[in-house]
């Protein structure tokens, strides 16, 4: 026999996966197609922010193993921005999984988390120091310019 609070938290985990989207399949193909990979808005806060504080880098560097957004190659030092969302910011309130669609984003945003430290070791393993920045750190440039100071200058 479940007690009350198992049979109450399936039931609602049930209610939760089937809701219905608040938009129309149409308009969230939209919403969706206007979602880049690369050059997205955090990323280009980051690059400029990092220009101007006078390091040059590379955008994007094919030949290392997750195709970093910002490559530093003289200092062997990369920076990924990542949307709390796509890779799933543990503690932040854009990290958390929709409401809508369980089954779908489930295991798409779990797979976009493995991903990451597969490519994050691979990159450990050939030598490279990591530096995330996550997308509700760009709240605080003051801080955020002090991390990747640090980071750039200092061996973690």
């Amino acid at each position: 026999m479940t007690s009350g609070s198992e049979r109450s938290s399936g039931f609602k985990e049930k209610i939760e996966s089937t809701m219905m989207d608040v938009v129309s399949p149409k308009r969230r193909s939209e919403i969706m197609s206007r979602i880049r990979g690369k050059n997205t808005t955090p990323e280009l806060i980051v690059r400029k922010l990092v220009y101007s504080m006078g390091y040059r880098y590379r955008l994007h560097y094919a030949k290392l193993p997750g195709k970093p957004d910002l490559v530093f190659p003289g200092r062997k030092k990369v920076i990924f921005v990542h949307g709390c969302f796509w890779h799933g910011h543990e503690g932040c309130p854009k990290g958390k999984l929709p409401k809508t669609k369980l089954d779908y984003w489930g295991p798409k945003l779990e797979e976009n988390k493995q991903r990451d430290i597969s490519k994050q070791d691979k990159l450990k393993e050939l030598g490279w120091q990591i530096l995330i920045i996550w997308q509700c750190e760009l709240k605080n440039p003051e801080k955020l310019k002090s991390n990747i100071h640090d980071f750039l200058n200092y061996s973690l």
